[in-house]
C-alpha cells in the first residue's frame, strides 16, 4: 500500500507541476507511471479462495526422530498471479530440511503442495495458522490474511534403556511373570521341602532329606513367579527442579521414568503412573503396549509447577496404588519427604526411590570446584553430607534408594543398585522426624 500511495502522489505531483508551469515534459513523465498504475489495477487480484490441508507424516514421534509436514493448496477462485503461503512453525521445533513457505503463481482450479521436516524436544506442538499473501506481479495491490489449518505433533521423551529390574513386592497378581511371589508352586528358585505327594515329579524328590527318614519321601518346593502392580511417581514440584542453562534435572527424571515404565511393562507387570506437582496427573494402571503409549504421552505433557496443596508429599493419594504393591518414586528429594515416605513403607508398600542427584548436577554445570574459593567448596561438602544423611535415613527404614548422578549411565546404576538385599518389612518401622 505504501508503494501505491507513493506512486499515486508522484503521478499527481507531476501532472500538477506540468499544468502549473505549462510544460508538457512533466506530464509526459507521468504517462508511463499512469500506464503502470492502470496495468496494476487491471491485474489486481480478487480475494483468494484457497482450501489448504495440512498432513503430518506421523502425529507421534520419539525423541530425536523427524516428522514431515506437508501442505496442499487448492485454488477454488480465479487465477492468482503471485501467492505466498507461510506456515507458522510452533516454537520449540527445529526445521531440518525444506522451507515452511512457498511462493508461485496458481491458476484457477490449480493445486500445489510443499513440505518440510522438523525435529523437537519432548512436548506437544499444535499447528494452527498459515499466513497468505496474494498480489499481482507489479506488487501494488495485495490481499493478506490468516488461515486456521489444524494439526498436532507430539514428541515423546527420551527413553533410557533398561534390562529386567529385580523387585520384590509383598503381593503379586495371579498371572505368571518374572517376580518371586513368596508362594510355593512351579518355579525355578528353591522355596522349601515338604512331604512327597502322589503326582509330584520324581526329579523334585530331595534324596538327602528322604535318606534321613525311614518311612517317607520328601520333595522340593519352588517359589512361584508372578507379575506385580507397579506404581510410578514422578516428582514435578517446581522447587525440586534444578535448571542450569538449557539443561534441566526434570528432563533427566522424565527419561528415567520412561525407561522404568518400559522395563516394568516388558516384564508383564501392571503399571500406573502419577505426576505429582502442580496437581495430580494420573495414568491408571494397565498392561502392554497400549499402557506404554499412555504413559509416554503423559510424560510428553508433564511440566513442573507449584501448588500449596501438593507442596509436600503428605497428600500422596495412597489408595491409587494397590495394597502391598511396588512403588517407584523418581525425585531429587528433600528433607520434608522423609516422613511421608516412611509412612508409605510402614503401610506395607515396597518403596524404591530413584533420586537424580541435584548437588552433583549443579556442581558439574558450573565452574570446576577445584578452582572455586574455600567457602564454595565448604558449602558443597556440607550439602553433600546433608544429602547422604537423608538417604541413609531412608535406607534404615527399608526403602531402597538409588542416588543417580545423571552423567552416569542409568542402566549401569540400576543394575548395580538392585543387587543389594531388601530389608524385610516385618521389622518395626520408626518414623523419624
Amino acid at each position: 500500500m505504501r508503494r501505491l500511495l507513493f506512486l499515486s502522489l508522484l503521478v499527481y505531483g507531476l501532472i500538477i507541476a506540468g499544468l502549473a508551469t505549462l510544460h508538457g515534459n512533466a506530464v509526459a513523465l507521468a504517462m508511463p507511471l499512469v500506464v503502470y498504475l492502470i496495468a496494476a489495477l487491471f491485474y489486481s487480484p480478487e480475494k483468494p479462495r484457497l482450501v489448504i490441508t495440512r498432513t503430518l507424516s506421523t502425529s507421534i514421534v520419539h525423541h530425536g526422530a523427524p516428522a514431515t509436514v506437508t501442505l496442499t493448496i487448492h485454488n477454488q477462485g480465479t487465477q492468482l498471479e503471485e501467492v505466498l503461503i507461510e506456515d507458522v512453525v510452533p516454537q520449540g521445533l527445529t526445521i531440518t530440511e525444506g522451507d515452511p513457505w512457498i511462493q508461485q503463481s496458481l491458476p484457477a482450479g490449480g493445486k500445489t503442495e510443499f513440505s518440510y521436516t522438523v525435529e523437537g524436544k519432548r512436548g506437544s506442538y499444535p499447528f494452527r495458522y498459515l499466513h497468505v499473501t496474494v498480489n499481482e506481479h507489479l506488487g501494488l495491490f495485495r490481499h493478506q490474511g490468516w488461515l486456521e489449518v489444524g494439526g498436532s505433533l507430539m514428541v515423546l521423551p527420551e527413553m533410557l534403556q533398561l534390562e529386567h529390574l529385580d523387585i520384590r513386592p509383598l503381593r503379586t497378581r495371579g498371572y505368571a511373570g518374572p517376580i518371586p511371589s513368596r508362594l510355593a508352586g512351579s518355579g525355578t528358585d528353591f522355596f522349601g521341602v515338604r512331604e512327597y505327594q502322589l503326582g509330584d515329579p520324581l526329579r523334585w524328590i530331595n534324596w538327602r532329606a528322604s535318606a534321613r527318614h525311614q518311612h517317607g519321601l520328601f520333595t522340593n518346593e519352588f517359589e512361584m513367579e508372578r507379575i506385580a502392580d507397579v506404581g510410578l511417581i514422578l516428582d514435578a514440584r517446581q522447587n525440586n527442579n534444578v535448571v542450569v542453562g538449557n539443561d534441566s534435572l526434570f528432563e533427566h527424571a522424565i527419561s528415567a521414568t520412561a525407561g522404568l515404565a518400559e522395563a516394568f511393562l516388558n516384564d508383564g507387570n501392571r503399571v500406573g503412573m502419577l505426576v505429582y506437582g502442580r496437581g495430580l496427573e494420573m495414568t491408571y494402571p494397565g498392561y502392554g503396549k497400549v499402557q506404554r503409549e499412555r504413559i509416554m504421552q503423559a510424560l510428553a505433557h508433564a511440566k513442573t509447577g507449584d501448588s500449596l496443596v501438593f507442596e509436600s508429599m503428605d497428600y500422596l493419594p495412597v489408595r491409587f496404588f494397590p495394597a502391598k504393591s511396588q512403588i517407584v518414586l523418581v525425585s531429587p528429594l528433600r528433607k520434608e519427604d522423609l516422613s511421608p515416605l516412611t509412612r508409605l513403607r510402614a503401610r506395607g508398600y515396597q518403596v524404591l526411590v530413584v533420586s537424580p542427584d541435584p548437588v552433583a548436577f549443579e556442581a558439574q554445570k558450573h565452574a570446576p570446584i577445584a578452582d572455586a574459593d574455600a567457602s564454595v567448596q565448604l558449602a558443597l561438602r556440607i550439602t553433600r553430607v546433608e544429602r547422604e544423611l537423608m538417604l541413609r535415613r531412608l535406607r534404615r527404614v527399608g526403602i531402597q534408594v538409588i542416588n543417580w548422578q545423571v552423567d552416569k549411565p542409568f542402566a549401569n546404576v540400576m543394575r548395580t543398585a538392585l543387587i543389594r538385599p531388601i530389608i524385610p518389612i516385618n521389622r518395626i518401622v520408626r518414623i523419624e522426624r
